[in-house]
């Protein structure tokens, strides 16, 4: 009888200090599962300009497992899974980071947990070692802003690291919009999913390459991609607004028959008219222009990625 395929998904970006340690951590586990599963690692190169690519090409080498997908730029980590997940050809896939903060010796109980019945399995946070205050503050705060936003339940404190069935993954691969948000996809699609505990360890060498700056952009990917919401509350806000600026205007009406001394002349209907509609337009407007520009980007159609090179692949499997 023929095993199955487990295909693990792992983005790299700038990870030369990691990529042998990570490989020395998931070697056991793979060879763990071989006595019941066939396994397949692959890597993304996401632009790297270090070495990441020359010691994953050794490995290549070395472990006829090894898999690498060579972007011809950086284009980021939610569309570096997203190609992990179009080239698996696994019968369950596995997402995880090289910064080995997520364990690898978590995917047997993933699998076990596939191998109840469930088409999703989630790594869900219990700790999270070696992070600042900061950044589990404002981690705390995005998963339940998202949930509060979002029109489905996402789950809390549950990043990428997961295992999905082939099933779940060929409904993935339909979903290609730029605006990627690959745990969040996973979530809408649906279908069993549970999830296993695990303690979040410290990242083992180098710097985060999440940035303020990307975190925000994956924050508002997140919240425009699974909510209209804010539309709803830049109405609201506009309503208030308005509410806000007729009670000024009876205020300062009622003040210039009552105290005309009081009120400067010309001033009321000029401050009103700047508070109704410049603090209507101000609040809207950026929302709006959110949600347009995410049509816009959609509208050109362009690949979310660009292979310039395979290696490690072998003639590829429609299953």
């Amino acid at each position: 009888m023929k095993k199955k395929l487990i295909s693990i998904v792992v983005p790299v970006y700038f990870e030369e200090e990691l990529i042998a340690e990570f490989y020395s951590r998931m070697h056991p586990v793979m060879n763990q599962l071989k006595s019941r599963f066939d396994t397949e690692l692959i890597f993304i190169n996401d632009g790297s300009k270090d070495r990441s690519l020359e010691i994953l090409l050794e490995l290549t080498k070395k472990d006829s497992r090894v898999r690498i997908l060579d972007f011809s730029r950086n284009f980021g980590h939610q569309r570096a899974i997203t190609a992990g997940i179009d080239y698996a050809d696994g019968d369950a896939v596995v997402i995880i980071d090289s910064d080995l903060q997520d364990p690898p010796e978590v995917i047997p109980e993933m699998i076990a947990k596939w191998e109840e019945g469930y088409d999703v399995v989630g790594g869900t946070r219990k700790a999270r070692k070696g992070e600042t205050a900061f950044k589990l503050f404002t981690a705390r705060i995005f998963y339940r802003l998202l949930n509060s936003l979002s029109e489905i339940p996402l789950p809390l404190d549950t990043g990428d690291f997961r295992l999905m069935d082939r099933k779940v993954v060929k409904v993935i691969r339909t979903m290609k919009e730029e605006g990627r948000y690959v745990r969040g996809l996973i979530v809408w699609a649906g279908f069993r999913q549970s999830s296993v505990l695990y303690e979040r360890d410290a990242r083992f060498a180098g710097e985060t390459k999440y940035s303020l700056k990307r975190m925000l952009g994956l924050a508002l990917d997140a919240i425009t991609s699974f909510s209209e919401k804010p539309l709803m509350l830049a109405v609201q806000l506009g309503l208030f607004i308005t509410a806000g600026s007729f009670l000024a205007m009876l205020y300062l009406l009622i003040s210039r028959i009552l105290r005309p001394e009081s009120v400067v002349a010309g001033w009321t209907s000029l401050f009103v008219a700047i508070l109704f509609v410049g603090g209507v337009q101000i609040l809207v407007v950026g929302i709006l222009g959110v949600y347009i520009g995410r049509i816009y980007r959609e509208s050109r159609d362009r690949p979310l990625y660009i292979v310039q090179e395979t290696y490690g692949f072998k003639k590829r499997n429609s299953k």
